[in-house]
C-alpha cells in the first residue's frame, strides 16, 4: 500500500478543517504539540555529552570521529528525505504525514541512546553509534524535516504565518527552555549525578513524552498550501533542478548563510554551557548556577512572546532581528569580559537574550518569506530540498563542534568526575588532581556514588569560556552585517498575487476549473461540516436501533439545536473579532490622521515628499527584480518543457 493511500483513512484526518489559523491549530498543533520532541531533543543537545563524558566515561579519538562520521550520515539522510516530502502526495499533505511516523520512532531511539550495554566494549561503542544514528538521523531527522516545515506550508498569509513561527518558538524556547534551564540543572541533574541507571529512568520518560505530543502536533495541524491547486507536478522535476533553482537564489542563500553562522555560535554555547557552570562560574552540578544564568538569562524569552512580533510587523522581520543582533553582541562581549563574575554574567546574558529575541520567533517566518520567493521566481515549490539544506547545515554544524570540543577536551587535560567509591579505592591516582571538595568535606562523606569532580587547568577553563560567550559575541556581530542584505520580505505580498494569477493561469490553460484557493477552503470547510453532520446521523440511527429508549426524531432535534448554538457562538464570536480589528484599525488611522492635523504645512509636505520617495523607491525596486524575476521563470519553465515535456 502506497503512502498516498494509506492516509486516505478518515482516522488520519486532521481535526482542524477552518480556511484560517485557528485557536486549536496554534495551541495545540504548535505550541502544544512540539513540546514533547523539542524538549527531548534540548536535553540530548545540553546533556548527551555530558552522559558520555561522565557518566559513562568515554573519550579519546573515538569521541572525536565518531560524532562527525554520524552527522555526514545524518547530512545524507535529510537529503533524502527532502526528497522524498517533495515527492509526497497524500490527502492529509506532503509533510504532515511524517510527523506521524517519527513519533514511535523518536520514542524508541531516545531510549536506546541511553541503555548502553558495556560501553567501554567493542560492542558498547557500537551500540552507541547505532543508537546516535537511529536518533539523529532517522527518528528526529523525519520528525524535524516535517516540523518545520508545517510553518510555511500552513498559509501563505503572512500575518497568520508570523503568529505561527512564534507560537513554534515559544515551545522551544520557553517549555522546553524551562524544563532544561530550570528544572534539570536544579532538581535532575544533582540527584543523577553519574548514576547510569538514573539517567535511563529520567531519559526513558522524556522519550516516552514525546509519542503523544507529537500525535496532538499531527492532528492539530494542516496544510493549506499544499492543498493549493498546482500546475506543476513536484514528482517529475529532477532534484538537480530543484537544487540548482535553490542555489541560485541570492536570498536563500543569504537565509542558510545566516543559519550556518547562528548555529556555529548557538551549537558551541549549548554544548559548552554544563562545562562552563560546572567549572567556571560555579561547581560541578551545585543546582543553582545552571539554573541562574539559564533562567536569568531567558526571562526576556517570555516577554518577547508578547513584544516581538509587533515589533516586527512595525518595522519589518529583518530590522527588528538586525537591531536584535547588535544587542546580542553586546551582551555576549559582557560575558566574555567578565566570565567568572556571576553577577555580570547574568546581565550580559539577560541583554543578550533580548537581543535575541526577533531571531527566535521570526526567523521561520523569513525562512518560509525565501521558500514562497523561490516559487514566485521559478514556479515550483523547493520546500523539502531547501529544508534539507537548511537541517544539513544545522547536524554538520553541531557534529563539527562536538568533534573538535572533545578533541579540544582530550588534548588540553580535562579530567571527568568520578564517584567517591572510585575516588577512595585508587587515592594515588588521582593525588596530582585538585579536587572541588576539600579534604574536609570529603572525610565527611558516607554515600559511595557521590560525585567528585575536579579543579581544571587554565587552558581547559578558557575553552568553557569561548564556547559559552565567545563565539557569539563574534557571530552576533557577522550576523548583524549580514541580515542588512536580506530584504525578502519587502516584494512579498505582490509576489503572492503573482503566484495565484500563475495557479489561475495554468489552470485554465489545462482545461481544469479554477477556484479561488481562499474560496476552495471556504467549500471544504462546508464540506466537511455536512460530512459529519450526515456521520453523526447515520451512527445516530445505528445507535437508537440499539438502544429502544432512545428516540431517534427527539436525539437528532437535540443535536440540530447543539449545532445551530455552536454555529451562532462561532458566528458572534467572529463578529466580534472582526468588530475589533476594525476598531484597532479606525484607532491606529485616527492616531495617524492627529499626528498629520498637527504638522505644519512645511513639515507635512516633507512627510508626503518622504512617503512619495519611499513608494518611488519601492516600486523601482519591485519593477527590477519583476523584470529578472520574470526572466528567470520563463528561463527554468522553458527548460523544464523542452527536456521534460511539461
Amino acid at each position: 500500500m502506497s503512502l498516498g493511500k494509506l492516509f486516505n483513512g478518515r482516522i488520519f484526518d486532521s481535526k482542524i478543517h477552518s480556511k484560517n489559523v485557528s485557536g486549536k491549530e496554534r495551541w495545540l498543533g504548535y505550541l502544544l504539540g512540539p513540546c514533547g520532541a523539542l524538549l527531548l531533543n534540548a536535553v540530548l543537545s545540553t546533556y548527551l555529552n555530558i552522559y558520555y563524558t561522565d557518566v559513562l566515561k568515554i573519550g579519546g579519538l573515538f569521541l572525536v570521529i565518531f560524532p562527525l562520521a554520524s552527522k555526514i550520515f545524518d547530512a545524507f539522510t535529510n537529503v533524502v528525505m527532502g526528497y522524498i516530502i517533495d515527492r509526497t502526495k497524500t490527502k492529509q499533505g506532503k509533510a504532515r504525514p511524517w510527523l506521524l511516523i517519527s513519533a514511535p520512532l523518536l520514542t524508541l531511539s531516545g531510549i536506546t541512546l541511553f541503555v548502553v550495554p558495556n560501553a567501554n566494549s567493542t560492542f558498547g561503542l557500537i551500540w552507541i553509534v547505532f543508537s546516535y544514528n537511529l536518533f539523529y538521523s532517522f527518528a528526529f531527522t523525519i520528525y524535524n524535516m516535517s516540523h518545520s516545515l508545517m510553518c510555511p506550508l500552513s498559509t501563505r498569509n503572512t500575518v497568520q504565518r508570523g503568529g505561527l513561527s512564534v507560537f513554534n518558538q515559544i515551545s522551544s524556547i520557553m517549555m522546553s527552555g524551562i524544563l532544561v534551564a530550570l528544572v534539570f540543572p536544579m532538581l535532575i541533574m544533582p540527584a543523577l549525578g553519574v548514576d547510569a541507571n538514573k539517567w535511563i529512568l529520567v531519559m526513558s520518560i522524556l522519550s516516552a513524552l514525546a509519542f503523544p505530543l507529537t500525535l496532538l502536533e499531527y492532528y492539530f495541524t494542516k496544510e493549506r498550501v499544499s492543498e493549493e491547486q498546482q500546475n506543476v507536478d513536484t514528482n517529475k522535476i529532477p532534484f538537480l533542478t530543484q537544487l540548482k533553482i535553490v542555489f541560485t537564489d541570492k536570498y536563500m542563500i543569504l537565509l542558510l548563510v545566516y543559519f550556518l553562522i547562528y548555529s556555529l555560535g548557538t551549537s558551541l554555547k549549548n554544548i559548552g554551557l554544563v562545562y562552563y557552570c560546572n567549572y567556571v562560574l560555579g561547581s560541578y552540578q551545585d543546582g543553582i548556577t545552571q539554573t541562574l544564568v539559564s533562567v536569568l538569562g531567558g526571562i526576556p524569552m517570555g516577554i518577547g512572546i508578547f513584544a516581538v512580533w509587533p515589533l516586527a510587523k512595525k518595522f519589518g522581520k529583518r530590522n527588528v532581528t538586525l537591531a536584535g543582533f547588535l544587542i546580542y553582541s553586546l551582551g555576549s562581549a559582557l560575558c566574555w569580559m567578565t566570565p567568572a563574575n556571576l553577577y555580570l554574567v547574568l546581565i550580559g546574558q539577560f541583554i543578550k537574550n533580548i537581543g535575541g529575541l526577533p531571531c527566535a520567533y521570526v526567523f521561520m517566518a523569513l525562512f518560509a518569506d525565501g521558500l514562497d520567493h523561490i516559487e514566485w521566481k521559478s514556479g515550483i515549490r523547493c520546500d523539502g530540498i531547501s529544508m534539507s539544506i537548511y537541517n544539513i547545515i544545522a547536524v554538520s554544524i553541531v557534529g563539527i563542534v562536538t568533534a573538535i570540543f572533545n578533541g579540544a577536551l582530550t588534548s588540553l587535560g580535562y579530567i571527568a568526575p568520578i564517584t567517591l567509591g572510585e575516588f577512595l579505592s585508587n587515592p594515588s591516582k588521582y593525588s596530582s588532581y585538585t579536587t572541588q571538595l576539600s579534604a574536609l568535606e570529603i572525610s565527611r562523606l558516607t554515600d559511595s556514588t557521590t560525585t567528585i569532580a575536579f579543579n581544571q587547568n587554565s587552558a581547559v577553563s578558557n575553552l568553557f569560556i569561548f564556547s559559552f560567550v565567545g563565539l557569539e559575541t563574534i557571530t552576533g556581530i557577522i550576523l548583524a552585517i549580514l541580515l542588512a542584505f536580506l530584504n525578502v520580505e519587502k516584494t512579498i505580498d505582490r509576489k503572492h498575487l503573482v503566484i495565484k494569477e500563475r495557479q489561475k493561469e495554468n489552470c485554465l490553460a489545462n482545461g481544469e476549473e479554477w477556484i479561488d484557493p481562499e474560496i476552495k477552503a471556504t467549500l471544504d470547510e462546508e464540506r466537511f461540516i455536512t460530512e459529519s453532520e450526515n456521520n453523526f446521523i447515520e451512527e445516530l440511527k445505528e445507535k437508537c436501533n440499539k438502544n429502544k429508549k432512545l428516540n431517534f426524531d427527539d436525539e437528532l432535534n437535540k443535536y440540530k439545536a447543539k449545532v445551530e448554538n455552536d454555529r451562532i457562538k462561532k458566528e458572534n464570536a467572529h463578529k466580534q473579532k472582526e468588530a475589533k480589528e476594525l476598531a484597532k484599525k479606525e484607532k491606529i488611522e485616527k492616531k495617524k490622521a492627529n499626528k498629520l492635523a498637527n504638522l505644519s504645512k512645511e513639515q507635512l509636505q516633507k512627510h508626503e515628499e518622504r512617503l512619495a520617495l519611499k513608494a518611488k523607491k519601492d516600486n523601482k525596486m519591485w519593477l527590477k527584480e519583476k523584470e529578472k524575476g520574470e526572466s528567470y521563470y520563463k528561463k527554468i519553465q522553458d527548460e523544464l518543457n523542452r527536456k521534460y515535456h511539461y
